[in-house]
Parts: C-alpha cells; sequence; structure tokens
C-alpha cells in the first residue's frame, strides 16, 4: 500500500502523548488514532481504567519496538480515595457497599497509614483486572461470581502525599513502579484504617520524565493531523 507523504512519520515512528479522556478505553484511544492516521501498526504503553484519565504513550509504526521500554518506567499519579465504604472493583465501577464510619479517624491516623505504604512490598491486584489466568483474563471471571486468586507482585511506592483531606476523600498524590495497582492501593489504605475505601478518581500526571502537562488531548491530536495534511498537501 502507497502511503501518503503526511502518513510517512506515523509509519517511520512516532511517540504520542494523549491526554486520555474519561471513560474510555486505553484501546478506544489507539483506536482512534489508528483510524485518523491510517496507520495499522499503533500501540499503548501502559493501560489507563475507563474511570482514570492523564498521559497515555501511544507509539506508531517502528516505535511500537520501544513500547516495553516505556511501560517499565516510573509512573505518577493523582487520586482520590473515598474513605468508609468498598466496591468489588475497588473502584465506581462498581457499587460502595458496607458503609462503616470514619467519625473516629484524625488527619494524623491518615497521614501514618499513607507512610506505612512506602516501599517495597507485595501488592494483590483487584480480581477485576486485565490479568491473565489459563488464558483468560480475570476480571472476566470475576463478572461472573466465581474465585478468583491472584498472586500477589513486587511493587514498590517510592512517594505516597498527602494532597488534600476533606473527609471522607483522600487526595493523594503517588509514585510508584510500573504494576502497581491505585484501586488495590486505595483498598487496601481502606482496609488498614479499618472502615474501608475504594478509589473514586485517578490521573496518571507522569511517566518517567514525560509529564501529562506535554499531552494532547484526542481532538488536539486530530486538529493537529488535519494541519499536517494541509501543510503536505500544499507543499
Amino acid at each position: 500500500m502507497t502511503l501518503e507523504h503526511w502518513q510517512l512519520p506515523y509509519a517511520e515512528g512516532r511517540v504520542l502523548l494523549i491526554d486520555k479522556p474519561l471513560r474510555w478505553t486505553s484501546f478506544d484511544a489507539v483506536k482512534k488514532i489508528r483510524i485518523a492516521t491510517r496507520i495499522s501498526k499503533v500501540g499503548h504503553a501502559g493501560t489507563l481504567d475507563p474511570l482514570a484519565t492523564g498521559l497515555l504513550i501511544i507509539c506508531t509504526g517502528r516505535k511500537t519496538k520501544e513500547i516495553s521500554s516505556y511501560m517499565a518506567q516510573e509512573k505518577e499519579y493523582e487520586a482520590c480515595f473515598t474513605l468508609g465504604s468498598v466496591t468489588s472493583t475497588y473502584d465506581l465501577e462498581s457499587t460502595p457497599i458496607n458503609y462503616q464510619s470514619i467519625d473516629h479517624l484524625t488527619e494524623s491516623d491518615i497521614r501514618n497509614t499513607l507512610a506505612g505504604f512506602l516501599g517495597v512490598q507485595l501488592q494483590v491486584p483487584p480480581a477485576h483486572s486485565a490479568i491473565k489466568r489459563e488464558g483468560r483474563p480475570a476480571y472476566l471471571d470475576a463478572r461472573k461470581g466465581r474465585e478468583v486468586v491472584l498472586e500477589p507482585r513486587r511493587i514498590e511506592i517510592r512517594e505516597l502525599t498527602l494532597l488534600r483531606l476533606a473527609l471522607p476523600i483522600v487526595e493523594v498524590k503517588v509514585v510508584c513502579t510500573t504494576g502497581t495497582y491505585i484501586r488495590s492501593l486505595a483498598n487496601d489504605v481502606g482496609h488498614r484504617l479499618g472502615c474501608g475505601a475504594h478509589l473514586s478518581t485517578l490521573r496518571r500526571t507522569r511517566i518517567g520524565e514525560m509529564p501529562v502537562s506535554g499531552a494532547l488531548s484526542i481532538d488536539a491530536f486530530l486538529t493537529q493531523l488535519e494541519q499536517e495534511k494541509v501543510y503536505h498537501q500544499k507543499g
């Protein structure tokens, strides 16, 4: 297939920083860019859940060979944990249940608990995750009510900073290694506080040295792409 001039940079390979919108899957963003560029070889470097926003690295063409190197880099997030209830998915994909009082909690309790999660540790991923068991994503069995037992994974929480406290909301900044589930962290924090918690918002703000401030929205990328087409047509 003959490529048009404006397609050549994408076929040769580009690394795109995209600010993923709420309720889009990571594949939705990949599919949109694949259709817009008409380049079949497009992939992302690290999934964001539909209810998360923020930095998604998308590689095209030959740059897809570098995806694994981006996936291995340190991640930074801003997240809100809602204390006093839990969900089966550890986030708002499912309904909060088991409401408990948080009246006894102090800021000192919360800061001390957060500090206890710093460092290298084993974390159990959510049952509602894409981790494969016998070739099937775990969430397929979890959605059917089947028991899902996942092995703990070695992760490192390098920073866990309290940004804002407005109970029941605890807003935090998390810097962590790849493979860390912020949903599981929220659930574990709630368990340790004795009141339960779930993840209510999540935004990925950095991957390695690349901040979300350097990312484009999907609409902005599509506008830029149209400008590139016009430039090449005039040339």
